[in-house]
């Protein structure tokens, strides 16, 4: 089973860098998103892929004429929260608020219920679970925010699942949609989304991609923009991170979709045999 996801979000929507930190800081940036998505579109027709996008609530008052594209060309719209800040320096009150906008927003929009979400960056750690239950509370019915390795912007290692699972929180079940990963001498890699598929040889991808049975990807509009302009104020290491492979991503991503056959999280979650799937117990004190 292959999952194709996007994360709706501009290409100044950079986590843990102060000039792109706040919505104030994004009004001095261009807009590029609506080129990129067109692209993204283009290449699904193309390839007749199905696909899921994951949207910033802030995208919908923005442009909403995006999440009405998205809608009317059958794909399905999640959430990726409002302002794209990271849940583990959120309070749970904070972070309520925040996906409960962004939930309001794509709504008015579609005219749809969201029921799927992504935290920016991955960013659910063993330290605050206790965003779960409130998922729940606000009728989020699968969660793809388990990053069960570890990353700069969250990444949970002790998850230990890389496969479609359920979420048991003091009784209450989520559906769990992580990051797949690889195991290469010992070490879980990933693969297949942002940087890691920007960095990697596709000699190599599909290597991974053969001996991986479940395979759950994620893509910006900005990994596939390679004249998009340098956001200031990155480290060397942040440059490098955000803006290597840049380039030759789109072929990429073209050879990818041409190669196998993806499908949306509607269609994955029909596949998934629940009934043997594993659950991974929480208790949450929110």
């Amino acid at each position: 089973m292959n999952i194709l996801t996007f994360d709706i979000e501009e290409w100044f929507h950079l986590l843990d860098n102060p000039s792109t930190k706040t919505e104030q800081d994004w009004c001095q940036y261009e807009c590029r998103l609506h080129r990129n998505v067109d692209r993204i579109f283009q290449l699904l027709e193309e390839t007749n892929s199905r696909a899921t996008f994951f949207c910033l609530g802030w995208v919908a008052r923005k442009y909403p004429d995006v999440i009405r594209r998205i809608d009317a060309a059958g794909y399905e719209v999640a959430t990726h929260s409002d302002l794209h800040q990271l849940v583990y320096e959120q309070s749970p009150h904070e972070c309520r608020t925040d996906l409960d906008r962004s939930i309001k927003s794509l709504q008015d929009v579609t005219g749809k219920k969201v029921s799927y979400y992504r935290a920016p960056g991955f960013s659910v750690k063993e330290q605050n679970r206790w965003i779960f239950p409130l998922l729940m509370e606000l009728g989020i019915e699968i969660d793809c925010s388990m990053f069960p390795a570890r990353r700069a912007h969250g990444g949970d290692s002790s998850f230990g699942i890389a496969k479609p699972c359920y979420i048991d929180v003091d009784g209450a079940m989520l559906k769990e949609f992580p990051i797949n990963t690889v195991n290469l001498l010992g070490q879980d890699l990933i693969f297949s989304g942002g940087g890691y598929f920007r960095l990697l040889p596709y000699a190599v991808i599909q290597n991974f991609m053969r001996q991986s049975p479940y395979v759950m990807t994620y893509f910006h509009p900005r990994d596939f923009d390679p004249q998009q302009p340098m956001v200031p104020g990155l480290s060397r290491l942040r440059q490098f991170k955000s803006y290597y492979g840049l380039s030759g991503c789109w072929e990429k991503l073209r050879h990818l979709l041409t190669d196998y056959r993806f499908v949306d999280l509607q269609e994955a979650d029909r596949q998934v045999k629940w009934s043997e799937s594993r659950v991974q117990r929480f208790q949450v004190n929110s």
